[in-house]
């Protein structure tokens, strides 16, 4: 256990010179030896709690599997797959208030958040000489973009949430029962965490990508700011042109790659990226991989998650795009019965495949956070809303070209309503099973009018799946453990 933890700690303190996230790097312990008076007295030691607040995208299960079931399997891409009582709940639109995916999702993030709180308050009271304020200053943008980040998820999947600010050392009701927020004061604080991140970040921290895409640049929150101002209740599209054209001139040089480049598991950390989570391999890879992938490549026969849905199958090929869908799905035949696929042993059924190597739980294959693409789409429906039709085309098409699909035709860009269908349509088959499609859905107003009308037959029992979608559906509701533990929130209309 010593060894293990001397491990850690000199994996963090490398992040001085060189920044590399990693799975489990530093678990900070709320209130104890770790978060005492006397455990910032460094500025070494303020980076290496940096490095856990960072180490929540390797370690949280939201982020590298929950984030997909919230988001892809939800909505109209996958379905649950595997055998989890929970997760089918989730892919029926059936989520009560105890599916311990919510609260796993909520306790997780609010921890991050903690943690990131923390780093804020002892990156501001340090008193090391050797601690220069400019990367003081850089540290508590850093750590205000993570804040961000999580509060976003936060949001848009509970809507109004409680904000803390403020590393909580109280254990009175005071400090923990908060009420929840509005929706519009949480956008406002992500607003306001990630402007003040941008004034402070660079575009790069020299010439490593592999550090450049692991943490906060000036790209990524102005990456996010576009992605905010989109989704919030009240769009501002102008402001989300704006930081997207920050993005385009960053001197970091974002641009498209060749589409099966991004997810051959051997160009991490690519021109394309803008922020990715690490997974360094043994004993500091990701789980997730091997909850997906086919037998063939993960080396086990159970049955699989995260199932590609008849009617993305169907989008790729009504829209003869092999590429991405040759990149995002695979075919096998299987040792199970899948109730969509077939209804019977060796049925051949497709699984994601946007990561290549399971690695036996220990995948290396890295998850792209935020990439240009995303960005060029998100530029592409601002554009849209803005009146400038041809320039929104121009953005689709630079998307469409990049993997051999002609240019969106005449009947997709007559005014502005099909267009923008047509940039969502778009934005699933290139962002399938990266953790968009629910927040798209939502964001284009089109979620329920898509589940209720998506047409998926059980072939138990040869009927068409009813997801009883309906407005209350679209946030999740506030688990209720949480509920339970605070007497202020009031939970979502069920």
């Amino acid at each position: 256990m010593k060894d293990k933890m001397i491990k850690k700690l000199l994996i963090s303190l490398a992040v001085i010179l060189g920044f590399t996230q990693c799975h489990s790097v530093l678990d900070l312990k709320p209130i104890s030896e770790e978060t005492s008076e006397t455990a910032y007295e460094r500025g070494s030691q303020v980076e290496a709690g940096l490095v856990g607040v960072y180490d929540t995208f390797g370690s949280l299960e939201y982020y590298v599997w929950d984030k997909l079931n919230f988001q892809d399997m939800r909505a109209d891409n996958h379905y649950a797959g595997g055998d989890t009582p929970e997760l089918f709940a989730i892919d029926l639109l059936e989520v009560a208030p105890t599916n311990v995916r919510l609260f796993d999702t909520w306790k997780g993030l609010y921890d991050a958040i903690s943690k990131a709180n923390n780093i804020i308050e002892k990156a501001e009271e340090l008193q090391d000489p050797t601690f220069s304020d400019e990367r003081r200053e850089q540290v508590i943008g850093e750590a205000k973009f993570l804040r961000a980040y999580h509060y976003y998820n936060l949001v848009n999947m509970f809507g109004g949430v409680p904000i803390t600010l403020e590393f909580i050392k109280s254990v009175s009701p005071e400090a923990l029962h908060i009420p929840r927020a509005s929706v519009d004061e949480v956008y406002a604080q992500i607003i306001t965490d990630l402007e003040d991140a941008v004034k402070v970040l660079p575009d790069t921290y020299g010439g490593d990508p592999s550090v450049n895409k692991a943490r906060a640049t000036a790209g990524a929150a102005n990456a996010m700011l576009a992605k905010v101002y989109l989704q919030k209740p009240n769009p501002e599209y102008q402001k989300a042109l704006n930081h997207i054209n920050a993005v385009e001139q960053s001197s970091a040089g974002y641009r498209l790659i060749d589409y099966t480049h991004l997810f051959d598991g051997i160009h991490p950390n690519n021109a394309e990226s803008i922020l990715e989570i690490q997974f360094l391999g043994p004993n500091a890879g990701s789980f997730g991989p091997q909850l997906l992938l086919p037998p063939s490549i993960s080396g086990d026969t159970w049955r699989k998650f995260l199932t590609p849905s008849h009617d993305l199958i169907n989008a790729y090929d009504a829209e003869g795009d092999a590429i991405r869908k040759n990149a995002s799905t695979l075919f096998e035949a299987v040792d199970w019965v899948d109730e969509y696929w077939g209804n019977a042993v060796g049925s051949t059924i497709p699984f994601s495949y946007k990561w290549k190597n399971a690695n036996g739980w220990q995948s290396s294959d890295n998850a792209y956070l935020i990439r240009f693409a995303d960005i060029l789409l998100l530029k592409a429906e601002a554009l849209a809303h803005l009146g400038q039709l041809g320039e929104a085309v121009n953005e689709v098409n630079k998307v469409r070209r990049r993997v051999s699909l002609l240019g969106l035709t005449a009947d997709k860009v007559a005014n502005k309503e099909v267009l923008l269908q047509a940039i969502l349509d778009e934005r699933r088959l290139e962002l399938a099973a990266e953790g968009h499609r629910w927040d798209d859905l939502v964001r284009f107003g089109k979620a329920v009018s898509t589940m209720n009308e998506l047409v998926e037959i059980d072939l138990r029992t040869g009927e068409k799946v009813n997801y009883n979608m309906t407005e209350n559906k679209i946030l999740l509701p506030l688990p209720q453990q949480e509920l339970d533990r605070n007497p202020n929130l009031e939970q979502n209309p069920l």
